[in-house]
């Protein structure tokens, strides 16, 4: 079949369609007729429109007012800035922000082109013009969305500021109640200054001083027209007409802005035919701002802002917040320092994967973090925090928490003897696969043996154990209630964030507080819209219990699985952790080891993101993390006050006591076998003056031994004495 023939079927077919339909439409027509009239629909379709738009005007003007148009200047003025815990400058936050100039240090040129190109009556309307309105609608009723211009300089500061670049009519009319309350709180001069200060200029520039240093070099104030025009030709489109990138597009563009200044008065036609015809050269003395130097940690910072106090990250980072945090500077520079040397880490794995690592220090005291490192290599602006965002198995570091603090509180004490032996109800071994028979619980911390602990958690009740591990702030799964959990066994594990604000219990005297970046959250206009100087504190064992637990803590770096990560020349507690990998027999997963004074808490873990047949670490933690904590502990307590414990290394004060025992047994021995030789030498002397006497004769010989009968007995009463001293 032909076309021609196919398209005269179609149209008969259409044909008999409509004669079939058009009854049904008259019909319908009439019966609307009568309706439309008998219950006034036009009146009704009238009131509906003008309630909605009562309804939506009365929004917007609401929308507008909630804007707090009066921070608008402050908050694009200043920069966001982070202090740390002794109030001083750390850095800045910057989002779309660049240098801010006041008005008198801005070329007129700039000035005179934004106006000619962007919205010749700026200094006669109000904040909108009713023509680029018009032009909007018409756009919406020809086209069905909006196709570009219409707002006012002062509309754009309030899309720029408030609003997203979606071309929607409500977003205009939202766009155009929002210009009207900035015209009301600022002058001209002052809404200019805003706009050329917030605008994009391509190659991550923002604003006029800044794009002036990229492009050619030179302060704002001190431009050529035709270089005016090449800043205020990119607006309609930075990354299509900047000079660096598109050469060509840009001289075009910087003319088209030079015919539009002539006609609008700014400059004559004869200059701007001139520079059309100039040569265009760019000068870049562009210094890229270094304001964000601890990344990790004011990547979390920006987090803990967005999730627990509400503030998006756009407007943390562009409305001039003063943010005060528990940095410590210096403890972060030392943590960095480590984990920039990579002879410290293990091996890369066999197809170049990085083993990655973090570490994160609290004061135990505040429950502030005063340093973080999220991982190693290239870092990735709010990228995976692996010291608060990941979730990791914490090993044997859960004893103390699940087993050995519950313990104490039911009565245990630390020379107490536990078993360490093959158990019947689980599975479990020690690392050296060598079974003690008993041994004291503050051994059993300090070598870190699995089936003891597993052994004193099934004596106290697992679900004893369970809830005090929850209390110290560490989130279980109802899975993980079982043996396991003493060996770190859990079903989505946690982060070394939570388990190191856990260890500042026993740092503490057994009291801790939420663990917090933030303290002091100040917006532009100086006001406190976040107070956490004081963070939340919770008693989760007691003073003594929390005693006891660092007596014993301090044996594994003294004598037990910590000996090589211990800092030289100064005393710490803490717990070493090892997980398995169950792709590699004899290879672990997971690397921990948590270390604390009575200043800071470092908790520290190394291991891959993803466990493999290729990726698994080799040993223990009493080995490959080692060097990595002992450098940073080594660096961060020369920096801190170094309080000193106020409680004994149990394992060294038991050693030193058995020492003095033992030290004293030889004494006394000595001692008895001294008094000994003298009471033979008098027995020797007795017996001679007795035979000495016979020849003389028996009349005194009663009398001689008697009292030889008496200083025998009072030396015998002596030594007696002294061996039960």
């Amino acid at each position: 079949m032909d076309e021609k023939k196919l398209t005269e079927r179609i149209k008969a077919s259409l044909h008999k369609f409509w004669m079939w339909l058009k009854p049904y439409l008259i019909q319908f027509h009439h019966w609307r007729k009568r309706v439309w009239k008998k219950y006034q629909i036009n009146k009704i379709i009238v009131l509906v429109t003008l309630t909605v738009m009562l309804v939506t005007s009365i929004y917007l003007f609401y929308l507008a007012k909630s804007a707090n148009v009066e921070t608008l200047k402050a908050g694009l003025s200043q920069v966001t800035t982070v202090y740390d815990q002794e109030d001083q400058e750390a850095g800045t936050l910057y989002g779309q922000k660049g240098t801010f100039v006041e008005l008198d240090k801005i070329s007129p040129n700039l000035v005179d082109a934004l106006v000619s190109t962007e919205d010749r009556r700026f200094y006669e309307h109000k904040g909108f013009d009713v023509r680029g309105i018009a032009r909007a609608v018409v756009g919406v009723l020809t086209r069905g969305h909006i196709t570009g211009g219409g707002s006012t300089i002062t509309q754009q500061l309030a899309k720029n500021a408030y609003l997203t670049l979606d071309q929607t009519l409500n977003r205009k009319a939202k766009e155009l109640f929002l210009a009207i309350e900035i015209e009301k709180k600022y002058s001209k001069d002052e809404i200019m200054e805003m706009y050329l200060n917030n605008a994009y200029f391509a190659n991550g520039v923002w604003g006029v001083e800044d794009a002036s240093h990229k492009y050619f070099g030179k302060n704002a104030a001190n431009l050529t027209v035709d270089e005016a025009a090449v800043i205020i030709g990119m607006l309609k489109g930075p990354t299509i007409f900047n000079p660096i990138d598109n050469f060509e597009a840009a001289k075009d563009r910087r003319n088209t802005v030079l015919e539009v200044m002539a006609e609008n008065g700014k400059i004559e036609q004869a200059s701007s035919e001139q520079m059309q015809k100039d040569e265009l050269y760019l000068s870049d003395d562009y210094e890229d701002k270094k304001g964000y130097q601890y990344l990790d940690y004011f990547d979390a910072v920006i987090n803990e802002a967005e999730s627990r106090y509400k503030i998006k990250d756009e407007d943390l980072l562009n409305k001039g917040y003063k943010i005060y945090t528990a940095l410590d500077q210096q403890y972060q520079q030392d943590m960095d320092t480590t984990f920039k040397n990579d002879d410290l880490f293990p091996e890369d794995a066999e197809d170049g994967e990085k083993v990655q690592g973090a570490s994160i220090a609290l004061n135990p005291k505040t429950g502030g973090v005063q340093a973080v490192v999220g991982g190693r290599g290239e870092h990735v602006t709010r990228g995976l925090n692996r010291a608060t965002q990941s979730s990791l198995s914490p090993g044997s570091t859960m004893k103390p928490l699940a087993v050995y603090t519950p313990a104490l509180e039911s009565g245990y004490k630390p020379d107490d003897m536990l078993k360490d032996e093959k158990l019947s109800f689980y599975d479990v071994e020690n690392y050296d696969n060598v079974y003690r028979g008993e041994v004291p619980m503050y051994q059993a911390i300090a070598d870190s043996l699995n089936p003891s602990a597993v052994w004193l958690f099934n004596k106290i009740g697992i679900e004893v154990g369970a809830k005090k591990v929850e209390k110290f702030g560490i989130k279980l799964d109802e899975k993980d209630h079982y043996p396991g959990l003493a060996l770190g066994g859990m079903t989505k594990g946690t982060t070394p964030l939570r388990m190191a604000s856990a260890y500042t219990v026993f740092a503490n005297e057994g009291k801790k507080r939420d663990p917090h970046f933030i303290r002091k959250i100040v917006d532009a206009t100086g006001a406190v819209v976040v107070d956490n100087e004081e963070a939340k504190v919770k008693s989760v064992t007691t003073p003594e219990v929390a005693d006891k637990m660092t007596g014993m803590l301090q044996g594994v770096f003294s004598s037990g699985t910590g000996v090589n990560a211990k800092p030289d020349g100064y005393q710490i507690a803490g717990k070493t952790g090892t997980t398995e990998s169950v792709n590699v027999d004899s290879q672990s997963k997971d690397q921990w080891i948590i270390g604390y004074t009575p200043d800071v808490v470092i908790a520290t873990w190394i291991g891959f993101d993803e466990s493999s047949e290729i990726h698994y670490l080799t040993g223990t933690s009493s080995q490959g993390i080692s060097l990595i904590f002992k450098d940073q502990a080594q660096r961060i307590l020369s920096h801190s006050p170094q309080t000193p414990f106020e409680v004994a290394d149990v394992s060294q004060s038991l050693k030193e006591e058995e020492a003095n025992n033992k030290e004293e047994t030889e004494k006394m021995k000595a001692e008895f076998q001294e008094n000994l030789a003298k009471l033979g030498d008098k027995v020797k002397e007795g017996t001679d003056y007795v035979g000495e006497r016979l020849k003389e004769g028996a009349g005194d010989l009663g009398g001689q031994l008697k009292e030889g009968a008496r200083e025998f007995r009072d030396q015998l009463g002596s030594l007696w004495n002294k061996v039960n001293q």
